[in-house]
């Protein structure tokens, strides 16, 4: 109970029962319609902080986290929101130089608001943030690629980069695509969401920057490398435990597009009611194997 740290103000609380209702882990009862609510099974807490959160009088505090020192939440322009949706682009054009540190910094700011599988938040973030340092990065790797190729083959580096041999040779920057910069997402082996998490990251990371007119471009070459050269997580200060989920390069912009692209439709499809059937055997083995392959 200690460790949790539940308060609730019994001056502001209004006993509507919002916390309670909204505590998936069923921490929190209300003995009655009259009374405040209690803490009555604090080790099933997730501290997902909901409770906090959705007091209409900011009357509980938990974890040592106070209402007042929370941001107020704004109404968004969904209209704004879905044309950076529809207007945000794999940059693979940068300028050679150090984002602008406020832009920097607020980009790394926003990270602990990144939501994760089951509340486990024990994300790595590994940045590159200085051009320079990235250009020794980028050396070092594009080194051991070509040596793969060429002099020590690497099954892994083979199979996926024989092909671009004579352009990792005449120099082209295949892999990082002359970005500034570089962000390393792992999570920890035990985590239940390990790459769902770092996906999610990376997705709002994403956003954000390119809310600043930061170039953003995902970066599976980079995943691959980081698993291949294992001196390259010591160097990125992964921890034990740990292993690197996903990359997103970005930097300054060296071009800006200037409309969306109009892209092919999807599939889209609304469930009926009473349509769910015993399949088959064939189907069944059938879905099975779809559903598992990857």
């Amino acid at each position: 109970m200690s460790e949790l740290n539940f308060k609730v103000d019994e001056q502001k609380c209004i006993h509507c029962g919002l916390c309670v209702k909204d505590c998936i882990a069923k921490v929190l009862s209300q003995p009655d319609n009259n009374s405040a609510p209690v803490a009555s099974a604090p080790k099933n807490c997730l501290k997902c902080q909901h409770c906090m959160a959705i007091c209409p009088v900011g009357a509980i505090s938990i974890l040592d986290k106070k209402p007042e020192e929370s941001e107020k939440i704004y109404s968004q322009n969904p209209e704004m929101i879905l044309n950076l949706i529809k207007s945000r682009r794999s940059d693979r054009q940068y300028k050679h130089e150090n984002l602008e540190p406020d832009k920097m910094q607020k980009l790394k700011d926003m990270l602990p608001w990144i939501p994760t599988g089951c509340n486990y938040h024990k994300l790595h973030f590994a940045f590159i943030d200085d051009v320079n340092v990235m250009d020794e990065f980028r050396t070092y790797t594009n080194n051991k690629v070509i040596n793969a190729l060429t002099k020590k083959p690497i099954k892994a580096i083979m199979d996926k980069f024989s092909s671009l041999t004579k352009f990792f040779i005449n120099g082209e920057d295949i892999i990082f695509r002359g970005a500034p910069h570089m962000l390393v997402v792992s999570n920890s082996v035990k985590a239940p969401c390990a790459k769902e998490d770092a996906i999610i990251a990376l997705s709002y990371f994403e956003m954000y920057a390119q809310s600043m007119g930061i170039g953003t471009c995902w970066c599976g070459y980079g995943e691959m490398i980081l698993k291949v050269f294992p001196e390259l997580c010591e160097y990125l200060e992964v921890p034990s435990g740990y292993s690197p989920q996903y990359v997103m390069l970005f930097g300054p912009k060296a071009v800006n597009y200037q409309r969306s692209i109009q892209p092919e439709n999807v599939d889209i499809v609304s469930a009926k009611s009473a349509r769910i059937k015993k399949l088959s055997v064939g189907k069944t083995i059938k879905r099975y194997f779809w559903n598992l392959i990857r």
